[in-house]
C-alpha cells in the first residue's frame, strides 16, 4: 500500500520529523512560495505548516485528498479554519507548546523591570559604572497582581511563589476555591490594580480586554507599580503607560508584546524604565521543538482516523447535515451566557429540543461550552478541550435533549447556576428557510431578537418612560439602534430591554443608562470577530 502523503511547507523540528517517521512519504516545499505550493498539494493527505504559509480556501482546494493541516505553533491567522471544516480537512495546532516559555519570559521581565538588568547592562557596555542609578527592589513580601489565570497564569503563579510573594488575581470566571489551590487570592480589577506591586497580564485579546489597563486605571496605581505584559498587545494601553511612568505614577514595565507588530518606534523605548523584547514569548528551542512534535503527533493520530486532542474544528463527516447550522448558533449562545452572567457558574446545562434532538447532538454541547470560555481565558478553545477547561474550572456540565418543543422547530438553550444561586438562561432557534439566527429567550423572558456585534440587556421595574430614556442617551453618544425590544412578566413587574446596536456600548455609556433608568442589572455582548 502506498504510505500516506505529508508536506512539510514550512520548516519542522528535527524531533517532529522524527514522529512521522518511516509511516509516511514525507515532502518538503516552500510554504510561502504560492507557485511551488499549490501544485505540491495535488496528493497529499496532511500538510504541516508554521506562519508563513497561506492555508487559503484556494490551497485547501488545490488539495482534494487532504485530511489534515498542522500548524506548528500556537496560532491560526494564516489557516483558514471555516474553508477547512467545510472541505471536511481536520486542522490541529500546538496550543500547549509555548506555555512555559511564556511563563518563563515573564518571569524574566519581572525580575529584569524590578533589578533595571537591561538598564545596567546596557550602561556598562558602553563604558558607565552607574551602581546607584539603577538600584532596584527584591520582590520578597511584594504583591503580585496576575490578570488572568489560565494555563499560563497558573505557570507563573507557580513559579513566583519561592520569591515570597503574596499572590492575587484576577480572573472573574475562575472559582476562588481553585486559586486558592494555587496558593492565590481571587480579587476585584479594581483590588488587584489598586494593591499591586507587579502586574502581569495574561488575558486573552477582546473587545472586553483591550485597553483594560488605561489611562483611568493607570490612575489608581501605586507609583512603585511594574506593569508586565507577555499576553497580547493593546491589552495595556501604550500610550497611557507612556504618560503615567513619565508623570511618576508607574515605576516601571517589561513588554514583550505591542498593539501593532513588528514595533520598532514608540516613546516607550525611550524611557529607562522600560525593558522591551520582540515577542519572544515563545521564542525558544524547546518551544520550537514541542511545536512540532505535538502537530506530528496530531498528524499521526488524524490519519489513523483516532482521537485527536488538538484538533480545532469537528472531524469532517462526523456530523449530522442537520446539526451542522446550529454550532455556530450554540456557540454564540454560550458567549452571551457568559457576557450575562459576568463571573463563572457551577453549573451548566445545555438543552437542545426539536427535531435535531433526535441526532447525535453531543457536538452542540462542546459548540457551547467553546463560546462559554472564548471571550474569557487567554488559551485557545477547542471543541477538544473545552470539557477539559470546565472540568478544571469546576463546572458540572449536562447535556439535556427532547423531541418535544411547543414553540420552535428547534431551539438550544445555555442554562447555568452561578455560585450566589442565581440562574442565567438564553435560548436561542434558526428560524425560516434561511436559518437565520434569533435569540429567542434571555433569562426567562421571550423575545426574538438577531444575535448581530453588538447587543446589550437592560433588567429593571417596569414603568413608562424607559425606553425613551434609554434611546435619548444612545442618541447623545450618537450610537444608532438597530433594534429594542421590551419583555417584561407582568405589567408593573419585572422587565427586560434588548438591544442591538451599529456600534459597541462604552462602559461609561452603560453605566449612564443603567443609573438613570435603575436598572437592577446592565450587560453588553460583542459577538464581532
Amino acid at each position: 500500500m502506498n504510505k500516506p502523503v505529508v508536506l512539510v511547507a514550512e520548516e519542522l523540528s528535527e524531533a517532529g520529523l522524527a514522529v512521522l517517521g518511516a509511516d509516511f512519504e514525507v515532502r518538503h516545499t516552500d510554504g510561502a512560495d504560492r507557485s511551488q505550493l499549490l501544485p505540491a498539494l495535488a496528493d497529499v493527505d496532511a500538510l504541516i505548516v508554521r506562519s508563513a504559509t497561506q492555508v487559503d480556501a484556494e490551497a485547501i482546494a488545490a488539495a482534494p485528498k487532504l485530511r489534515v493541516v498542522a500548524r506548528a505553533g500556537v496560532g491560526l491567522d494564516n489557516v483558514d479554519v471555516e474553508a477547512a471544516t467545510k472541505a471536511g480537512v481536520m486542522v490541529v495546532n500546538a496550543p500547549t507548546s509555548n506555555i512555559t516559555s511564556a511563563a518563563e519570559q515573564t518571569i524574566a521581565l519581572i525580575l529584569a523591570s524590578a533589578r533595571n538588568t537591561a538598564q545596567a547592562h546596557a550602561a556598562l557596555k558602553n563604558g558607565e559604572w552607574k551602581r546607584s542609578k539603577y538600584t532596584g527592589v527584591e520582590l520578597d513580601e511584594k504583591v503580585v497582581a496576575i490578570l488572568g489565570l489560565g494555563k499560563i497564569g497558573q505557570l507563573v503563579a507557580q513559579r513566583l511563589q519561592p520569591f515570597g510573594v503574596e499572590l492575587i488575581a484576577y480572573d472573574p470566571y475562575l472559582p476562588p476555591a481553585r486559586a486558592a489551590q494555587m496558593g492565590v487570592r481571587l480579587v476585584s480589577l479594581e483590588e488587584a490594580i489598586r494593591t499591586a506591586d507587579f502586574i502581569t497580564v495574561h488575558l486573552p485579546k477582546s473587545k472586553e480586554t483591550l485597553g483594560l489597563l488605561g489611562d483611568r486605571e493607570l490612575h489608581e496605581v501605586k507609583p512603585s507599580v511594574r506593569i508586565i505584559n507577555v499576553a497580547r498587545g493593546g491589552i495595556v494601553d501604550e500610550n497611557a503607560l507612556y504618560s503615567a511612568i513619565k508623570e511618576g505614577r508607574v515605576a516601571g514595565a517589561g513588554l514583550d508584546v505591542f498593539s501593532k507588530e513588528p514595533m520598532t518606534e514608540h516613546p516607550l523605548f525611550e524611557l529607562d524604565q522600560v525593558v522591551v523584547t520582540p515577542h519572544l514569548g515563545a521564542s525558544t528551542h524547546e518551544a520550537q521543538e514541542k511545536a512540532g512534535t505535538q502537530v506530528a503527533r496530531s498528524v499521526k493520530l488524524a490519519l489513523a482516523g483516532e482521537f485527536v486532542p488538538d484538533a480545532v474544528n469537528v472531524q469532517g463527516g462526523a456530523v449530522a447535515e442537520d446539526v451542522k447550522p446550529g454550532l455556530p448558533l450554540a456557540e454564540k449562545l454560550g458567549r452571551v451566557f457568559t457576557a450575562l452572567a459576568g463571573e463563572s457558574a457551577t453549573k451548566l446545562d445545555i438543552e437542545v429540543r426539536g427535531e435535531i434532538a433526535t441526532q447525535d447532538v453531543r457536538v452542540v454541547e462542546l459548540a457551547a461550552l467553546k463560546g462559554v470560555f472564548a471571550d474569557v481565558i487567554e488559551e485557545q478553545v477547542t471543541y477538544v478541550n473545552a470539557p477539559l477547561i470546565a472540568k478544571e474550572r469546576g463546572l458540572t456540565v449536562e447535556l439535556v435533549t427532547s423531541e418535544e418543543s411547543p414553540d420552535w422547530r428547534n431551539v438550544i438553550t445555555v442554562r447555568g447556576v452561578l455560585a450566589d444561586g442565581r440562574q442565567v438562561s438564553v435560548s436561542g432557534t434558526l428560524s425560516g428557510p434561511r436559518q437565520i439566527t434569533k435569540i429567542v429567550e434571555v433569562n426567562g423572558y421571550q423575545m426574538e431578537i438577531e444575535p448581530t456585534d453588538h447587543l446589550a440587556f437592560f433588567a429593571y421595574t417596569d414603568r413608562p418612560g424607559i425606553v425613551g430614556v434609554v434611546g435619548r442617551i444612545l442618541g447623545d453618544h450618537s450610537i444608532n439602534i438597530a433594534s429594542m425590544q421590551v419583555s417584561r412578566d407582568t405589567k408593573g413587574g419585572k422587565a427586560l430591554i434588548a438591544l442591538t446596536v451599529d456600534s459597541a456600548l462604552p462602559a461609561e455609556v452603560l453605566d449612564q443608562i443603567v443609573s438613570e433608568i435603575g436598572a437592577e442589572s446592565g450587560r453588553t455582548v460583542d459577538l464581532a470577530d
